[in-house]
């Protein structure tokens, strides 16, 4: 029996547009992608502020703070739900758990959307496919793809997590930029140049950008 024919939409009662009237602007996800160290937190969380400043209705989803509940790796759910759960959903950072990752946390960012928030997600999420797999489930214009456009040379003398140096001593295998490719977008909606500017003035230029694109007022 196909269990999937047994599964319903239900519509619901309190519609996007009456949500996003109510937020003052409307849904969509900025998705900050770039290599580890290069400010993609940073950004994301500065501009969260100023939305919340400004009363518009945002959440910040972060790589580490994900992959630490709804991503959680094997070890993690070990201590919780058990090994064979563990092996089942535990995600690593292999190509197909890093593609898992990112599906989750597009499926994550496409339900605030509908509600009308603006999701902000910080994800080095390496690879093209993923990212477009994530935009093509969103209609067009909302998903803002934001390249955090970072040297790996900054980024290594950064390190806020050491992890370019344990990279480098051989310790993480896998690392992306060291001995796994990190894909540059071709055409993202926005360009950050966080070796050269502030986190203030680089959340500035998205705001300026969703202002022009109609998402805020």
């Amino acid at each position: 029996m196909n269990n999937d024919a047994n599964i319903t939409w239900h519509e619901h009662s309190v519609s996007r547009e009456m949500r996003e009237k109510k937020n003052g602007h409307k849904g969509c996800v900025i998705w900050f992608t770039g290599l580890s160290g290069s400010g993609k937190s940073t950004i994301a969380n500065t501009l969260d502020h100023m939305f919340h400043k400004d009363g518009f209705q945002s959440v910040v989803l972060d790589g580490d703070n994900v992959r630490h509940g709804l991503n959680a790796g094997q070890g993690m759910l070990n201590d919780t739900h058990g090994e064979e759960f563990s092996k089942r959903f535990g995600l690593g950072f292999s190509a197909i758990d890093r593609e898992e990752n990112i599906r989750r946390i597009g499926a994550v960012a496409e339900i605030f959307t509908q509600t009308g928030v603006i999701a902000l997600t910080a994800f080095i999420s390496p690879y093209r496919i993923d990212r477009d797999k994530v935009r093509n489930t969103l209609k067009e214009g909302e998903f803002i793809e934001v390249f955090v456009d970072t040297p790996i040379e900054v980024c290594e003398q950064r390190d806020p997590k050491g992890l370019y140096k344990k990279a480098r001593a051989g310790e993480i295998k896998g690392f992306t930029g060291i001995d796994d490719p990190y894909e540059v977008p071709l055409a993202p909606e926005l360009i950050l140049l966080a070796a050269k500017k502030t986190p203030d003035i680089l959340a500035d230029e998205v705001i300026t950008f969703l202002k022009k694109k109609g998402i805020l007022s």
